[in-house]
């Protein structure tokens, strides 16, 4: 303005600097609201922000905090990937949308986003430390499901049964590890064992699929055509 001043653009800097200040007042709320575990609140406070700062990558990591606390991490997923790309070498970005991935059970993924880290930075601790993780759990993934094609059932239950113990704290993989298990038990037509480990699964998830099928052959293996 004061290189050029004209009442258009005045005008237009006033508008602007209201705006600003606005959005100024915004973060602070946001950050409160953060600090004072109001997630909610503070996601509602960021999204207004962020209409308007579509580039702000720390916005978008602090918004990815909030809706993991909130429990939805595929939104988290989406403001984190965001943040990678607006951010160089964002390697904290992509640790976190590893770890995410993981939770969730999807070791593929969050393999492939470990991987982002640490081309970023070899060294990185904690995407060093994740990698060997998901890559051994990976690994044995990948070899009990080539014995399952193979038809070497027992060599499959062993190795999901190493799965389980690879990772015991997140509870997804050894739901899956026992559902492939029923799987193979059922199809080695090894009947008690399979119906105890299918409705184990079961229980966890009254609506899997695989399990309820892999249960039904075990029954006709027994002769229990009403179960």
């Amino acid at each position: 303005l004061k290189s050029n001043p004209s009442n258009n653009e005045e005008k237009e800097a006033q508008t602007q600097l209201t705006k600003s200040d606005e959005l100024q007042r915004l973060h602070s709320q946001a950050l409160s609201a953060y600090q004072g575990e109001d997630y909610v609140a503070a996601i509602s406070l960021l999204d207004e922000i962020l209409a308007v700062c579509v580039w702000d990558a720390e916005l978008r990591e602090l918004r990815a905090e909030c809706y993991i606390k909130e429990g939805e991490p595929s939104k988290a997923i989406s403001d984190l990937k965001a943040a990678a790309k607006l951010k160089n070498d964002n390697t904290e970005a992509f640790y976190k949308i590893s770890r995410i991935y993981y939770q969730l059970g999807d070791h593929e993924l969050s393999l492939s986003e470990v991987r982002e880290c640490l081309k970023l930075d070899q060294d990185h601790k904690q995407c060093f430390s994740l990698y060997k993780q998901v890559k051994k759990l990976n690994k044995q993934i990948e070899s009990a499901e080539e014995f399952i094609r193979e038809g070497r059932y027992e060599d499959a239950i062993n190795k999901y049964d190493s799965v389980m113990k690879t990772e015991p704290e997140v509870p997804v993989y050894a739901t899956r590890a026992k559902e492939r298990i029923c799987h193979c038990l059922s199809k080695s037509q090894q009947a008690t064992e399979a119906i105890k480990v299918c409705t184990e699964v079961l229980q966890l998830e009254p609506a899997n699929v695989n399990a309820l099928k892999d249960r039904a052959e075990a029954y006709l293996l027994e002769d229990l055509y009403e179960e």
